[in-house]
């Protein structure tokens, strides 16, 4: 007869390890005990409310000053902006359009600079700088065309500054300011007027023939060759091109009628328009500042601060926001080495303007044979 068995010592018998001892179940909604916590520190979270606030301050500040110069970074229409004057991040903007050289077609750099103000709103006045001797019928035409109808269309004024030379279709480009009073300045060195239309022509018909040569062109019309150098021109055809050169000053006066309303008051207006009443301002003379504002082809005598200063009055800005700016074609590798066509027409129009008339102070005995500008 069997009598009860000692597990453990059983096992310990036959070589088993003894079980453990069994733990009681654990409670899992009993709480585990932590240590002490530690409260909040305020300063420290202040610090980092501050410091948090200032960054943002930062990035907004940053981003204002991006938005009020990202102007001077865009190359829309192949310009770049650049600062002239007044509050670099002034954000009442008045624009300074140049008019610089010969003027050819008309619708290059000058079209861009228009097309380029059109499309700023914030752009609220315009100084047109004119630094020209004038040029074709067509090109002057053009440009003092699209310069009254953006004044027209976004409403703004516009003021003429002349530099150096504004003459003949300079002068005429100057007439866009239309009928705003004091809005023509010239400085106290420029040469304006030369209200007149030429078309040049030069016979060397007395040369060829001294050299044997003959000219032998095969043309649709006599008239054809009107204006060639190779033959003499006859009675008819001077009288053709008569015509022409007369409805082209009849416009050119009716242009400065439409710029100078001072003169349509005055009898200055029959001096300009009638060679037997007094002294007439349309025979394509040259005029210094003094006289152009005494026979009112002129406003005032003034720099293109004085400009800036009028256009900003005309257009009641506050002249401790204004910016004002400029165009620049961007920079290429071409014109860095010099070899960049002007906006102007290129070679003929440097050689065009070496043949302008102008007074210079100058210590040099030979004559002066090239210019620097920028186009």
């Amino acid at each position: 007869m069997n009598g009860p068995t000692n597990a453990p010592e059983d096992a310990a018998v036959r070589g088993d390890s003894p079980l453990p001892p069994q733990s009681p179940p654990s409670n899992p909604a009993a709480p585990v005990p932590t240590g002490p916590t530690k409260p909040a520190n305020p300063r420290r979270r202040l610090l980092a409310w501050i410091g948090w606030a200032g960054f943002l301050l930062c990035g907004v500040m940053l981003l204002s000053q991006w938005s009020a110069r990202r102007d001077y970074y865009d190359v829309t229409r192949g310009l770049r902006e650049r600062f002239h004057s007044g509050v670099v991040a002034g954000d009442q903007k008045v624009a300074i359009i140049t008019v610089r050289g010969v003027i050819m077609e008309g619708d290059g750099f000058v079209k861009r600079q228009i097309e380029r103000v059109r499309e700023d709103e914030r752009i609220k006045a315009v100084v047109v700088r004119v630094e020209s001797p004038g040029g074709t019928v067509t090109g002057s035409d053009f440009i003092h065309h699209h310069l009254s109808k953006l004044r027209a269309e976004r409403g703004i004024p516009l003021v003429v500054s002349m530099g150096s030379i504004a003459a003949s279709g300079g002068y005429y480009v100057a007439m866009s300011v239309g009928e705003q009073p004091k809005s023509i300045f010239a400085e106290p060195t420029t040469t304006t007027g030369s209200i007149g239309v030429i078309v040049p022509h030069y016979d060397l018909t007395g040369l060829l023939a001294r050299f044997d040569v003959k000219e032998d062109s095969i043309a649709s019309h006599p008239r054809k060759q009107m204006l060639s150098m190779t033959r003499e021109m006859s009675p008819e055809d001077r009288e053709i091109i008569q015509a022409y050169v007369n409805e082209s000053f009849e416009r050119f006066k009716t242009i400065v009628k439409s710029g100078r309303p001072e003169l349509r008051k005055t009898s200055q207006l029959d001096k300009l328009l009638d060679r037997e009443a007094g002294r007439d301002l349309a025979t394509g003379e040259i005029f210094t500042a003094t006289k152009a504002k005494q026979y009112g082809l002129v406003d005032e005598i003034g720099f293109i601060e004085d400009a800036i200063a009028r256009a900003v009055e005309l257009a009641g800005l506050d002249a401790q926001r204004v910016r004002v700016v400029e165009y620049d074609p961007p920079a290429s590798l071409m014109g860095l080495i010099g070899l960049e066509m002007t906006e102007t027409g290129g070679s003929l129009a440097a050689i065009l303007e070496l043949s302008v008339p102008r007074a210079f102070y100058l210590a040099s005995s030979l004559p002066p044979l090239a210019s620097s500008r920028r186009q």
